[in-house]
Formats: C-alpha cells, structure tokens, sequence
C-alpha cells in the first residue's frame, strides 16, 4: 500500500494532521491501535474555549468552566470568572468528531492495528511499515510519516532519532457519576495528602458527573497515582466531601511528557507531533490545543513538503513555528512548575495566598502558561508584595 503520507496514532494531533494534510492533497493514512477513536480516554479533557472553538470545535463537545478553587490541608480559595473561559471536553465525542473530519476529506483511517516495525528505503525516499491490522499484515509504504504515538514516540524511537521520556506525569482519573456537581466550577487539590509530586483534580461533566482523578510527576514520587486516588475517595477529602453519592463509572490512565520540548521535531522523512515531542502545558498538564494546532500545522507543512521528498529542509517551517510558538512559554511553566513540587503543606497554603490576588484574566493567563514578558512585568508590578514579585521573577528569569 502506498500513501503520501503515513500517520501513526489517532488521537487529537494525529487525527488532526490527517485532515489537514488531506485537505491539502495529500494522499493519507492514519494508524490506531485502539478498536476506536478515543476508546481509551488518557486525559482529562482540560482545555480552553477561545483557542479549542477555532478548531471548530463547539458547545455541544466540552462542559463551559467559569470559576477555579484551589484546595489544600489548610486552604481552600475561589477565582470566579464573568464568562465562561475554560472547558472539560467529552474526549470521547471529540475524538469521534476529529476522525468524522479527517475521514470526510477523504483520509484512510485504519482502527485497532498496530505498527510493529519501521524501516527507512533511503533509495525511494519513503519508509515502510509493517502493521498489523484486522485483514491481516500490512505493508505502509509512505513518504512521509507523521509521528502522533503519543508519550511512546514508537516510531520515532524505533528510528533512533529520540529516547524515551525520563521526566513524565502519570494520572489516574475516575469518571463518575455525582448527586451533587457544581458543573461551572474546576477544583484543583494541592498538598501531600492529594499528590506528593502534583496535584488532584474535579473537572465536572455535567450537573452529575465529573471526573476525579490524581496526578504524580515522575521521578520525584514512586507513588501510584491510583492507589493515591482510592485513598482521596475513601476519606472523602475535601471538596469530594459535598459531592454526596459518588459512583465510578469509567477509570481512565493516561502518561504525559514533563520536560519541555524534544531538541528537534522534523528528520528526513519524520515531524514529531503532540506528546511525541513534548507539545505540553506543565503546569496543568494539558495539550489538546497544542495537539490539534501542530496537527493541522504539521499535516499542511507534511502536504507541502512532499514535492521535495519531505526533506528535512522542508520540513522545518513546522519546527520553527513550534519553538517560537511554544519553547519559551513551556520552559517558563517548568520553572513554576519545579517550585510547585517542592512545596510542603504549608508553604502551599502561602502559595494559594498569592493566587488569590491575581484578577481571573492574571489567572487565566497564568495557568494556560501565557508568560509573555510584557504580561508578567505587569503582574509583578501591579501585585507589590514581595511573595508575588518571587514567583513571578521566577518566571521572568532567563
């Protein structure tokens, strides 16, 4: 089989890729391991209105988030917004959609096979892979490839170009229905009993139902996020406390990189995207946005390139956009993130103190990791205390 260009990975960056580069003429295929699209939830579906409904991507996909607490053992504070800023999507529905699109621009999307092998065919300039599929072995013979394996970065590291992740977060989440669910609100839980390396979330769904769950950054804990998460829903803790009746209805485990950006993006023949090349938000670990942004970029880049064979060099548009779009903002959110583990108890309650000064559009952009310059001199000036000015000179230092 021949195709243009070969994704591998159907999930929001790969489905993506896959209709932009149809889109753009190519001819293309997209392999998942899973029997269907979003099959396996691996994340909590955190993200933001204004950039998710660009990607036409509307009200009838995400719960609209308003408000923001922020609960610790001796703490607890609100950040209520005017408008709705923040969503929690339906992944599965949104997955679901994104593969509709692809398909509908005439994509071949292949469910429930599994690249086992990748080899480079230096004298075609192509590579070909070896997937099994539900008809039976496969041989995927593609100009270029187009990396969406998610946290594995299979192909890549099949390829030698890159190693596996050494700095990750590790989730485990419950979805369950709930008597009593603020569907407005987002709650973040911080503090050794909640995550003694991240933190603890609900990120509601609907009037009753939400998704609980727990995140430990690897390697500072050895803990298993799960057993963590049974622990928080056996003694109830704060806010699970006012929830009444909480039954589990879907566990959901998912693995994210926390390191920043992979050195390079594109090779001969290969983009990176997603969380294949680190194109996540440290601070609340979410890169859907970022997933589907570079996904289009790296399919129209990908379509474009393959009149030069998807050389490097002509690739490398899509690798100057993701550093200028994202290097700076993801290493500023590594620094406030690495002082974030390192807080005790109560070090956190005087940590939720300085977030309760920001304004909610401060906030805003201070959780999406929005740490343009000009923004964070301005908040250092406009919050004079000195426990604000050291985390935001934090962010500000080269």
């Amino acid at each position: 089989m021949k195709f243009d260009i070969a994704i591998v990975g159907g999930g929001p960056a790969g489905l993506s890729a896959a209709y932009s580069a149809s889109k753009h003429g190519a001819k293309v295929i997209l392999i998942e391991k899973d029997p269907s699209f979003g099959h396996n939830v691996r994340t909590s579906g955190v993200t933001w209105i204004k950039e998710i409904e660009k990607f036409e991507i509307s009200r009838e996909y995400y719960n609209p988030i308003k408000n923001f607490s922020f609960v610790s053992p001796t703490n607890q504070i609100m950040i209520s917004g005017n408008f709705n800023s923040a969503c929690v999507l339906d992944v599965r529905k949104t997955y679901q959609y994104l593969a509709s699109r692809a398909a509908s621009e005439g994509s071949t999307l292949l469910v429930k096979s599994q690249v086992i092998d990748v080899k480079k065919n230096l004298q075609g300039h192509s590579s070909i892979l070896k997937v099994n599929s539900p008809s039976g072995p496969l041989d995927v013979e593609a100009t270029l490839i187009i990396d969406a394996s998610g946290f594995t970065s299979f192909v890549s590291r099949k390829l030698g170009y890159v190693e596996s992740w050494k700095r990750y977060g590790i989730g485990a989440e419950y979805e369950c229905y709930c008597d009593n669910v603020d569907n407005e609100t987002l709650c973040l839980m911080v503090g050794q009993i909640y995550s003694e390396a991240g933190y603890a979330w609900v990120f509601p769904l609907s009037k009753n139902r939400l998704r609980i769950g727990v995140g430990i950054g690897k390697p500072n804990s050895s803990t298993d996020p799960l057993v963590k998460l049974n622990q928080i829903m056996k003694n109830r803790l704060p806010p699970l406390d006012t929830l009444g009746k909480i039954q589990p209805l879907e566990l959901h485990y998912g693995m994210i990189p926390n390191e920043g950006l992979r050195t390079t993006s594109v090779f001969d023949g290969l983009i990176m995207v997603g969380d294949t090349v680190g194109q996540a938000n440290p601070l609340v670990l979410e890169g859907i946005r970022y997933a589907i942004e570079f996904g289009r970029l790296a399919g129209r880049v990908g379509a474009e390139s393959l009149q030069y064979n998807s050389s490097r060099d002509s690739l490398l548009p899509y690798e100057v956009a993701n550093k200028n779009l994202l290097e700076k903002k993801i290493k500023s959110a590594l620094k406030v993130q690495s002082r974030w583990l390192g807080l005790s108890d109560s070090e956190w309650h005087k940590e939720i103190e300085i977030i309760k000064e920001l304004s909610i559009d401060e906030f805003l952009d201070f959780i999406k990791s929005d740490f343009t310059y000009s923004k964070m001199a301005k908040l250092a000036f406009n919050h004079p205390k000195m426990m604000v000015k050291q985390l935001f000179n934090l962010v500000l230092k080269k």
